[in-house]
């Protein structure tokens, strides 16, 4: 979730810069508020404002699609998982040990990604409380490469067997893709230079505006409206570039239903 006084902070340097633009506005001779000053500010005005929409609306395309093929990437791995699971299942009985495995790394991931919901119940899984809200851990790693290095280690009795376990190592390749997707995918893209650079565009927007505007409560409420949709709408943009947490975080009821289905 984006920091609410980074957030607080932009609402404030949108408005005090809208604000010092009026003052300063106030305070030019008369020749500086000619009429063709006036039209070469508003000029200005709409060159800011077109180009910081496009901006916006691109960071927005971006960080949606950035989003949305993270939520599509944790629905096929929480799949390829229950896949792995009924694989193992249909083996035989001596994967049980292997699937207790799966069971506690499936658990490990739900509690350590979404810490504020309810845990995984009837399944023992290790301590999550230190473990990274995204990313790579080499904890969860361990697991669940001792589950890939069981399923190898898996001796068949019969040719029906063999075609199982290929199957299931296959299923494990296709799982190990699929985790490191979902690891890559929780990453922020937006850059801390980046958004300041953004932050520092619309300041000089908003200042120009208070250069423009006249001194009435009208201008100053339009004024305050765009500056609170502004920065609503970065903090949209900033909510869905870390796809776990925050307002429009990734759910967890996938990984929980793979582990139900597991556990039947």
């Amino acid at each position: 979730m984006p920091d609410p006084w980074s957030i607080a902070l932009l609402l404030f340097l949108l408005c005090a810069s809208a604000g010092l633009g009026y003052l300063v506005k106030a305070r030019l001779p008369e020749r500086h508020r000619s009429r063709d000053s006036i039209e070469l500010t508003q000029l200005g005005i709409t060159l800011l404002a077109t180009f910081a929409a496009i901006v916006l609306g691109l960071l927005t395309t971006s960080v949606k699609s950035g989003y949305d093929a993270a939520y599509s990437a944790r629905g096929t791995y929480a799949a390829q998982i229950a896949q792995l699971d009924q694989c193992l299942r249909e083996y035989g009985p001596e994967t049980a040990p292997i699937r207790e495995q799966l069971q506690s790394y499936v658990a490990a991931v739900i509690a350590s990604t979404w810490p504020d919901e309810k845990p995984p119940a009837g399944v023992r899984y290790p301590d999550t409380s230190k473990l990274p809200l995204t990313g790579e851990s080499s904890i969860l790693g361990a697991i669940i490469n001792a589950v890939g290095k069981e399923v190898l280690e898996l001796q068949p009795a019969d040719p029906v067997r063999q075609r199982i376990l290929d199957q299931c190592a296959q299923q494990y390749s296709d799982l190990i893709k699929s985790r490191w997707t979902v690891i890559e995918g929780a990453r922020a893209s937006i850059s801390t230079p980046f958004y300041w650079v953004l932050v520092f565009w619309l300041v000089i927007l908003f200042a120009c505006l208070g250069l423009s505007a006249p001194g009435d409560a009208m201008a100053v409420i339009v004024i305050a409206l765009s500056a609170i949709s502004i920065t609503g709408a970065v903090f949209v943009i900033l909510d869905l570039d870390l796809p776990y947490g925050g307002l429009f975080g990734i759910p967890s009821e996938s990984m929980r239903n793979a582990l139900a289905d597991m556990m039947r």
